[in-house]
C-alpha cells in the first residue's frame, strides 16, 4: 500500500514539474525585448517591451502581432507614432511615455480594445489637441500624464465619458482642476507632487468630488 501512494506521489511531482514547465515556456514565447526575436513568432507575443531601444519603428511591421495587448516603445524618442501600430485590435495597453510627437494619428481610434495609455514625459504632445482621438477610444478608461508640464486641463476632458483613473502627478497645477468633475466615470485622480499648497489641498480633501484622490 505504501508503494502505491509513494508512486501515486512520485507521479504527481512529475505532472506539476512538467505543467510548471509548460506554463514558463508559454509565457516566454508571449513576452519578449528585442524586436528581431519576436519576429520570428510574432502570433506568440502578447507583450512587447521595446523601451530605451534605438531602433527603426517604422520597419515594424506590427500587424504581425495579431495577439499583442501590451506594448511599450517608452524613451525612444518617436517624432511620430509608427503607422502599423493602430492594427493591433487587441492591444489594451500602450506606453508612449518618453517620445517626442506632438499629435497622435488619425488612425490612432483604430485600437478599440486600448484600455491604458501613457503619455508620460512627453513634452511636446499637444493634449488639447488630440482630445476628440482620445475620445473616440471606446475602451479607454485609464491615462496617464505625469510629468508633461502641465497647469491647466481644457474643458474638453468631458469627451474621455469611459475614464476611470487619470494620473497627473509631477505637474505645475496650483490649483484642483475643477473640469475634473465632468468626468462622471472617475473613480481615482492622482495630483501628487505638483505646486498645490497645503491650504489648498486641505479645502480639497474636505470635498467630496465622488472619487479617491491622491494628493
Amino acid at each position: 500500500m505504501k508503494k502505491i501512494t509513494l508512486v501515486r506521489q512520485f507521479l504527481f511531482m512529475i505532472f506539476i514539474t512538467v505543467n510548471l514547465s509548460a506554463q514558463t515556456t508559454t509565457m516566454a514565447d508571449q513576452e519578449e525585448k528585442n524586436i528581431e526575436n519576436a519576429l520570428l513568432n510574432p502570433e506568440k507575443v502578447i507583450r512587447l517591451d521595446l523601451s530605451n531601444q534605438n531602433i527603426d519603428t517604422e520597419k515594424i511591421d506590427f500587424s504581425k502581432f495579431i495577439n499583442l495587448e501590451y506594448l511599450s516603445i517608452e524613451n525612444d524618442h518617436l517624432k511620430e507614432l509608427p503607422k502599423g501600430i493602430s492594427s493591433l485590435k487587441k492591444l489594451k495597453t500602450l506606453n508612449l511615455s518618453g517620445n517626442d510627437f506632438e499629435d497622435l494619428p488619425n488612425n490612432f481610434t483604430n485600437l478599440t480594445a486600448l484600455e491604458e495609455l501613457f503619455l508620460n514625459n512627453d513634452l511636446n504632445f499637444k493634449f488639447e489637441k488630440n482630445l476628440k482621438t482620445l475620445s473616440k477610444l471606446p475602451s479607454l478608461n485609464s491615462l496617464h500624464l505625469e510629468n508633461d508640464e502641465l497647469n491647466r486641463i481644457p474643458s474638453e476632458i468631458k469627451l474621455l465619458k469611459n475614464l476611470k483613473k487619470l494620473y497627473l502627478s509631477n505637474n505645475q497645477f496650483e490649483k484642483f482642476p475643477l473640469e475634473i468633475e465632468a468626468l462622471h466615470n472617475l473613480k481615482y485622480l492622482d495630483l501628487k507632487n505638483n505646486l498645490i499648497k497645503q491650504q489648498e489641498i486641505d479645502k480639497i480633501l474636505e470635498l467630496n468630488f465622488g472619487f479617491q484622490i491622491k494628493l
